[in-house]
């Protein structure tokens, strides 16, 4: 883990820029497993996942047997703190459905919005090292609350052609329409473009490695939505000389632990505490299962000392991390600041894997800087906006004037005429 002192703001665009991997013959790999299975539906999904995952398949589609067999297979605790998490991320995501008012912006015009769930969604969830079942919840339960009446899920299977107990239970409990053996692009193809099992969707949800952020982004130009692009997991953390350096590692630590492309980033104006975190993560970093990951990650990551903790907001807006931890006495106060973030954990208890399971925000996040232009899944996300408006005989009366010398000045005479027909009218039958 790098430390940089007091870089001059001239450098900081350079210090902002995410690692970069070798991505030469990414586009080529991508785009032809998409062409094949587009071509050949589930042969080419089953010859994918004898290439890549090793397994033989007969099916793709998990039986619901299988599906149900699951919840025997989870200890009674683990259960309960799903329950929690469960119930926290309902409670978060059914607050932002919020109906909006007509309004008559002008005497006989009123217009509206109207929320109308997208019908069918694919959930995208890895299963790799780290099956991510907490990433089912965060996006089936918005699914649900929005009204999504198709859900499918693709995972992908181990060896024996088996998903991870804990995704099929968090699939069963959030109310998933189907689950899906296969991972990779060959998934996101498979739910871009349907094959005779897996059906097509309107919208792509779901985190993944190089190859499922790629087949994500190249299926968008093909008109199938997504939810944002994402890549490697990120975290930066603002922490003052209050802070305890035992907390800040651990939070570097959870997020580097995800993967050897992860990223994360300590900002700091006290010298004495970048040093004793950094002391922290090399301690703590022996104890992990995945220290191995962490390790390589932390290649990646850096402590920057900057001159004062209104720097630190500055340089955390211009890097617009995924998550940002503000561990300072005045967390609050130095909120206020944050323009660009995925999602901000507020003082020394607020630790990002908070976030991460249970305490109801949402953690599919925008990676990479996409902070600065892009939010979080939410309810939202599951949605559609359909406007409404409804002019009255004197609406139109009162608007027609506006709009007709509008359209001629853009000389579009068929719009005029639309407006100035039903004028004419109006004026030739007795008034209202």
């Amino acid at each position: 883990m790098k430390t940089i002192l007091f870089p001059e703001k001239e450098a900081w665009v350079e210090l902002c820029k995410r690692p970069v991997m070798d991505r030469s013959q990414l586009d080529d790999v991508v785009a032809a497993i998409l062409s094949r299975v587009k071509s050949e539906g589930d042969k080419a999904v089953f010859g994918y996942e004898k290439e890549f995952d090793g397994v033989t398949l007969q099916d793709l589609r998990v039986p619901v047997s299988e599906i149900r067999r699951s919840a025997g297979q989870i200890p009674d605790n683990l259960k309960q703190a799903i329950q929690i998490a469960e119930n926290n991320i309902e409670k978060f995501h059914t607050a932002q459905l919020i109906k909006e008012p007509i309004t008559e912006t002008s005497e006989g015009v009123r217009c509206w919005r109207k929320n109308v769930a997208i019908e069918k969604v694919g959930l995208y969830i890895p299963g790799g090292s780290a099956p991510l079942f907490s990433t089912v919840l965060m996006l089936a339960i918005p699914a649900k609350i929005a009204g999504c009446r198709e859900v499918i899920l693709c995972t992908p299977p181990d060896r024996e052609g088996k998903i991870n107990p804990l995704i099929l239970y968090a699939a069963l409990i959030t109310g998933v329409t189907d689950i899906f053996r296969t991972g990779g692009a060959q998934a996101i193809a498979a739910m871009a473009y349907g094959t005779e099992s897996i059906p097509g969707v309107y919208k792509i949800f779901g985190p993944g490695n190089q190859y499922v952020t790629k087949a994500k982004e190249m299926v968008q130009r093909e008109g199938i939505s997504i939810d944002m692009h994402a890549g490697p997991s990120e975290l930066l953390v603002i922490a003052g000389r209050t802070s305890d350096p035992a907390f800040i590692a651990s939070d570097l630590l959870s997020q580097a632990e995800h993967g050897t492309d992860s990223q994360v980033i300590l900002l700091t104006n006290d010298m004495q505490l970048a040093e004793k975190t950094g002391n922290e993560v090399k301690k703590q970093i022996l104890s992990l299962p995945r220290k191995e990951i962490a390790i390589k990650a932390m290649e990646n990551s850096m402590i920057i000392i900057l001159r004062s903790i209104d720097d630190c907001v500055l340089f955390s807006n211009m890097y617009a991390p995924e998550h940002l931890i503000i561990n300072t006495s005045d967390s609050m106060r130095t909120a206020e600041n944050v323009e660009n973030a995925g999602s901000v954990f507020l003082g020394e208890y607020s630790c990002e894997s908070a976030g991460d399971y249970a305490s109801g925000t949402n953690h599919t996040l925008p990676t990479n800087g996409f902070a600065r232009s892009f939010s979080g899944v939410s309810t939202d996300s599951f949605l559609r906006k359909i406007t409404f408006q409804e002019l009255t005989r004197k609406g139109i009366e009162n608007l027609g004037p506006a709009v007709g010398l509008m359209a001629e000045a853009e000389l579009l005479a068929g719009h005029k005429n639309s407006v100035d027909i039903r004028l004419k009218s109006i004026a030739n039958v007795r008034p209202e």
